[in-house]
């Protein structure tokens, strides 16, 4: 039964969203090669549970959302919201954000066409955007020497609350605003 459930926490860990018994039922049918009772599963949960609310463990197992979720104890809230509170904070750097419009309005695009734009290297740009998975290679050129071709991901789409690309700005989009004016004027003269 240990086997049985090391299979079913590994699912449910693995999961994005709750995971339904049917669902654990139809993998671990599939990885067995055999028929797994839902009875079995019902119990193994049971167990996996109990295991978790004890007070050794930061989380439990939940159900929730018609399936099961492992999901953090309330009593590390605090810990959790601090975390988020920093990851928020990382926002991105202006050469990344220079790199990333060009990716966004030119792609796919060479890393070498975006140093023509940029007039600097963008190796740490590409590399932190890769990183964040707002970009992603999207092939090689037929140009001398085969360079990878950039695009962007659809965490970027995420991060930027769009759906599609055609829904970012256009130059017309932006009007002039005049830098030398400051506060308004003042009928004081």
């Amino acid at each position: 039964m240990d086997f049985l459930q090391n299979h079913i926490e590994a699912l449910i860990f693995c999961s994005p969203a709750p995971i339904l018994e049917k669902e654990l039922q139809s993998c671990l049918s599939e990885m067995f090669e055999a028929d797994v009772p839902i009875e079995d599963i019902e119990n193994v949960l049971g167990k996996l549970k109990d295991k978790y609310e004890q007070d050794e463990f930061s989380f439990s197992l939940d159900h929730t959302g018609g399936g099961y979720q492992f999901l953090t104890k309330p009593a590390y809230q605090a810990s959790i919201g601090i975390l988020l509170k920093q990851q928020s904070k990382r926002r991105l750097s202006t050469s990344a954000l220079e790199t990333l419009s060009i990716i966004a309005y030119k792609q796919p695009v060479t890393k070498g066409d975006m140093e023509s734009i940029r007039g600097v290297n963008c190796d740490y740009a590409v590399q932190k955007l890769l990183e964040k998975g707002l970009i992603e290679i999207k092939g090689k050129s037929d140009a001398i020497g085969r360079p990878l071709l950039y695009g962007t991901s659809d965490s970027f789409m995420e991060y930027f609350g769009i759906n599609s690309l055609n829904e970012l700005p256009t130059p017309k989009d932006f009007t002039e605003i005049d830098d030398n004016v400051i506060g308004e004027e003042s009928d004081n003269n």
